[in-house]
């Protein structure tokens, strides 16, 4: 088979984490385009990445129109995604998405609808999910062997002004939304589906920065239909200059303790002595994802995390939102054709479907 003929949709510092990726499987991927509102950005990207044999755009209506694509990665901030998905669905263009996929949940279905209406393969890009420590353990709760979970604790430590946009709600949908949703989907992924959640969030390290709405601090509590509780907490005030994401679980045979998605130690607890396995590594989970999308278009299969997850996971952060907006809890509730609706004191406040 010939390399998937690709496009970059969104050039700036993410984007190029995945064009080095991209190119070390020339079998694989061919990037074809790159496109920016910003000119300059996607001839750099052409320049840098194909020594300018790539076409360059600044419209994505442009690309999908004028050239022949196969794939698009789209590493676009929040508030700037618009119609690609769909744009890129009718044109039967598969998909990788960056996280948050939107935000607004309403938006975010829009895009899936897109995508399984017209039979596109999609990735969005929570790449914890590759991580050798989360794939060994979900295959031990796949097999049962971990027994029923009832507790993840994990924590998203920072300290960074961010660009821009990040700073503002309106740009980027706060910390919880933009960064610690990716903890709020590995706790999907291993915990199974939400029924309520209940969040306090607050701005008390960047009042004197001007047009900072985000909060810089948040406690999140969230229950799993399964009966396990979730907890998460997050701050942009911690260390400068040092990033800490981990994750501790409880399930009835064994606890696990994450340094990070490839390092964890796992207790076994099931037995008369106690058992451990240190799991460590070093994959790169950031190229499993692409190769993971790659194996799906060839072999007509589903990915690991297709952007129906990405959907289901914003409808958790934007419901953790609502409730530290309200003060009150957030329950989520599937009925017919809105399968995970967002109830607040018996009223609906947010759908999707």
């Amino acid at each position: 088979m010939k390399p998937l003929r690709t496009a970059i949709l969104g050039c700036g510092g993410f984007a190029k984490r995945h064009a080095q990726n991209l190119l070390t499987q020339p079998d694989l991927f061919e990037l074809v385009a790159f496109c920016d509102v910003q000119s300059s950005s996607a001839q750099s990207f052409a320049q840098e990445y194909t020594q300018n044999r790539a076409a360059v755009f600044t419209d994505h209506c442009t690309l999908f129109r004028e050239i022949a694509l196969d794939l698009v990665l789209i590493c676009l901030p929040p508030f700037a995604h618009s119609d690609e998905v769909e744009q890129a669905a009718a044109h039967g263009v598969h998909v990788f998405i960056e996280k948050p996929i939107a935000l607004t949940s309403e938006h975010a279905w829009q895009m899936v609808r897109a995508a399984e209406s017209h039979g596109i393969k999609t990735q969005v890009g929570f790449m914890f999910r590759f991580g050798a420590a989360i794939e060994r353990l979900k295959c031990l709760i796949e097999q049962g062997a971990a027994g029923p979970v009832g507790l993840m604790s994990a924590r998203y430590f920072c300290n960074h002004l961010h660009a821009d946009w990040w700073r503002q709600r309106s740009h980027s949908g706060g910390q919880l939304v933009e960064q610690v949703i990716h903890m709020i989907d590995l706790m999907r992924y291993l915990m199974g589906d939400p029924v309520s959640v209940y969040s306090l969030q607050n701005n008390l390290f960047h009042r004197n920065i001007p047009e900072y709405t985000v909060e810089d601090v948040s406690g999140t509590v969230v229950g799993f239909e399964q009966g396990g509780i979730g907890v998460l907490y997050a701050t942009n005030g911690a260390i400068p200059g040092k990033w800490i994401n981990d994750y501790r679980l409880v399930a009835q045979n064994l606890t696990v303790d994450f340094t990070n998605a490839n390092n964890a130690v796992i207790t076994f607890t099931n037995g008369t002595a106690l058992k451990t396995e240190t799991i460590t590594s070093d994959v790169n989970y950031h190229l499993l994802e692409l190769l993971d999308l790659h194996r799906a278009i060839v072999e007509d299969g589903a990915t690991r995390t297709p952007i129906r997850e990405g959907a289901l996971s914003l409808d958790l952060a934007v419901a953790a939102t609502q409730s530290a907006e309200s003060k009150a809890v957030v329950r989520l509730t599937p009925h017919e054709n809105n399968p995970c609706a967002l109830q607040h004191a018996g009223r609906q406040i947010i759908g999707r479907g």
